[in-house]
């Protein structure tokens, strides 16, 4: 009998097979009616997260969030507690993938016990206007905001998905954040201190 209720068990399921990752991420909702507040995923899998905030929506609401290192993500409250809800999450099966690669960055990192993004001082350059680089070529201008010999803020029109490798200068590294202005970017090694330096 046990063994076919496992066969006849519902499609989301297969959610099960993903523990939440603590992440403690923050980021910010919008409700149904437009309304937007600042919120903290606490725990997170491909298929839900646990989003601390003051301000609760409804069971049964459809909510899209924008959230550190993670991006976009959207699907509908399962249920409230006092000071948090849980939001069963919308995506194909790429994102999920997505996901679940971004998560275990982040449980990595956060077990760890590894330093932020940024533990190094951090410069405005003199001469700010550059260009980033893809792997497949393209090539965008760009503002440095600021930089650190591990990595980078930079003002630009274009969002690459996070891990993309991008070429900063000649500086190479991935997209770790996404902003309202641009994209965060870690280098690959750390750069020398005379070459930040120089740039400053």
């Amino acid at each position: 009998m046990n063994s076919a209720s496992l066969y006849n068990a519902p499609p989301e399921a297969p959610e099960r097979q993903f523990s939440r990752v603590t992440i403690s991420v923050q980021g910010r909702f919008m409700r149904a009616d437009h309304s937007e507040y600042d919120c903290i995923v606490d725990t997170m899998s491909p298929f839900d997260a646990v989003i601390s905030t003051a301000h609760r929506p409804e069971v049964g609401e459809r909510i899209v969030a924008y959230l550190d290192y993670l991006g976009r993500i959207e699907g509908k409250v399962t249920e409230t507690s006092h000071r948090s809800f849980t939001v069963s999450i919308n995506a194909t099966d790429r994102k999920r993938d997505k996901l679940s690669a971004q998560l275990t960055w982040l449980a990595n990192k956060h077990e760890l016990g590894l330093p932020e993004d940024r533990r190094h001082d951090r410069v405005a350059p003199s001469n700010p206007v550059s260009e980033i680089r893809l792997d497949d070529g393209r090539r965008y201008p760009c503002r440095i905001i600021d930089l650190s010999v591990s990595g980078a803020a930079v003002e630009i029109d274009v969002r690459p998905a996070f891990g993309t490798m991008v070429v900063l200068g000649n500086m190479r590294g991935r997209v770790v954040r996404h902003f309202q202005e641009g994209i965060a970017m870690e280098f690959m090694t750390i750069q020398p201190e005379e070459a930040i330096i120089k740039l400053s």
